[in-house]
């Protein structure tokens, strides 16, 4: 679901101006949050207001109103979650919004991280009644240790929720972030009739519409009618900002591309209240596509030779086409529909043919794209998450690390007649990453082991082993909780002691998997010298 972006009104060879324009333009993020704080709803309320789609839906909507495009698998619309990430690109004012929506549930963390190494910026999504939630703090982690600026929400101001003050004080003391609100709300949460602009000190208030499936209409009014419309809920809001002022103070552009501050505004996506003034921030406040560190740590300028990142691979969103895509960001120049650029971790030339913009199943052929945009190449086999591109200049960008995974499980066909399928099902979710696959001499190719975060991914794997793959599977659990990187010199010495096994994970990587901590403690200590490191990623949890 895209809208036409505008490119370059001619057809000459783009120049390094061109591009660093073009650059300039394009505003690339993601929304973060706990399961149900409204994330989906979100994503399309804001392209509701960019005049993407005409009709919002609901996750859990209505009767007659229908489910969010994002979400699209079968599982994602009975259980009203999302599962896997989608991409939509639109045009607002004279900017390319690129915005990635994805995952909120905690079992599937690892897509969220691998799309949060994509984006330049992120919304922090806030239940008004919740706070600031389990896994919301763990995707905060994420940004924060990437430097990724963060521009928070309190969405669902429209329903009973905590004291506005009080969430300021949980955001600052959770997260380090000196929130600096933007608007803030007049009514109490229950009771959202409209917002304070911080900046000029007018009221937006907001009419509903039904079932919040439109534009909600906006009307500005000066702070003197807006005492008179609003002669209970408008000083209380002014007694607040002022309040404010004294702690929060103004926001300084600086300090939040620095990671010291998050802008604030209040909104319930549901109705489309505040929806418009988020755009406007993340077009006004947040950065532009830069220069992008390679393995070496050096700065590919964004207008240096096309360059790009695989950050996420996904089949069977077409079942007519059986086909595989594998997203993109492009870090440096210019991409064109058909080039031919070499796939940097075999050398090998690959061909561009078919490359589309894609939200959900619907999709749109792209022919240009620029530093920030976010492109999906169809039947794209050769490429593996972490993979990179690029033309003339070699450069390769850093792996994209893996969470530690903490359930396991044996994986074995139901019908063995239907080998094939059940070896190219795995192999298929192993390259995209929706389950880690692990092997060893000790089971065999027939037992190979799902290794996951969340107990879900298991579902997921099932679901498409049968569906998708026709190959029905069923899972024998293993009793694993710990998972260490380990070497061949220190393998035999780890399985000498009951309640661990060492697995080969399908990048060569040696994890010792352990029963429990406790396990692992004993493992460590009588051996010091044992090869135990933990996963990245896993470090951020």
């Amino acid at each position: 679901m895209t809208t036409s972006v505008p490119t370059r009104p001619d057809d000459a060879a783009p120049t390094s101006a061109d591009v660093v324009a073009e650059a300039a333009r394009r505003r690339t993020f993601a929304v973060i949050s706990h399961p149900d704080a409204g994330k989906s709803t979100l994503t399309e309320a804001l392209a509701l207001h960019a005049r993407v789609i005409g009709q919002a839906g609901a996750v859990h909507g209505k009767a007659g109103r229908r489910g969010t495009v994002s979400d699209w698998m079968d599982m994602e619309k009975a259980r009203g979650i999302s599962i896997t990430s989608a991409a939509l690109q639109f045009s607002y004012r004279d900017t390319v919004v690129n915005l990635l929506d994805t995952p909120g549930h905690a079992d599937f963390s690892e897509d969220t991280y691998r799309v949060l190494t994509a984006v330049d910026a992120a919304v922090m999504l806030i239940d008004a009644a919740k706070g600031l939630e389990a896994q919301t703090m763990k995707l905060f982690a994420v940004c924060r240790h990437r430097g990724i600026p963060v521009v928070t929400v309190v969405n669902k101001w429209d329903r009973p929720g905590k004291d506005a003050l009080a969430l300021m004080d949980e955001v600052a003391e959770r997260t380090g972030l000196t929130p600096t609100p933007l608007t803030w709300p007049v009514g109490i949460a229950g009771d959202f009739r409209g917002v304070l602009d911080r900046r000029d000190g007018s009221y937006r208030r907001y009419t509903r519409t039904a079932g919040g499936a439109t534009v909600a209409p906006e009307e500005v009014l000066p702070a003197p009618t807006a005492a008179a419309r609003e002669p209970d809920a408008w000083p209380q809001a002014v007694e607040e900002v002022d309040l404010l002022a004294a702690t929060a103070g103004e926001h300084d552009q600086d300090l939040f591309l620095s990671g010291v501050t998050t802008p604030v505004l209040f909104a319930s996506a549901v109705s489309n209240f505040g929806v418009g003034a988020l755009l406007d921030v993340l077009v006004d406040l947040a950065p532009a596509p830069a220069g992008r560190p390679d393995t070496d740590g050096v700065l590919r300028p964004v207008d240096a030779p096309f360059s790009a990142f695989v950050f996420k691979v996904q089949s069977g969103m077409d079942a007519a086409h059986r086909d595989r895509l594998a997203y993109i960001r492009i870090c440096s120049g210019v991409f064109e529909r058909g080039m031919v650029v070499t796939h940097g971790s075999t050398g090998r030339p690959f061909a561009t043919k078919y490359a589309q913009h894609v939200f959900g199943r619907e999709r749109e052929s792209i022919d240009v794209a620029y530093p920030g945009d976010v492109v999906g190449l169809v039947n794209a086999s050769a490429l593996h998450v972490g993979d990179t591109l690029y033309a003339q200049e070699p450069v390769t960008f850093p792996p994209l690390t893996t969470f530690a995974p903490e359930h396991f499980a044996v994986v074995r066909s139901l019908e063995t007649a239907k080998h094939k399928q059940f070896r190219r099902g795995i192999e298929q979710l192993e390259s995209e990453g929706v389950v880690q696959v692990l092997r060893s001499d000790r089971r065999g190719e027939q037992a190979p082991v799902f290794a996951v975060v969340g107990p879900m991914q298991f579902e997921v794997a099932t679901h498409r082993m049968e569906h998708e793959f026709h190959a029905p599977v069923q899972l024998e659990p293993l009793p694993y909780t710990l998972a260490m990187r380990t070497d061949e010199a220190s393998a035999p010495r780890i399985t000498a002691t009951s309640g661990t096994e060492v697995m080969q994970r399908s990048d060569g990587e040696l994890l010792a998997l352990f029963t429990t901590k406790w396990v692992m403690g004993i493992v460590r200590n009588g051996k010091p010298d044992l090869t135990l490191e933990p996963l990245v990623a896993a470090q951020l949890a």
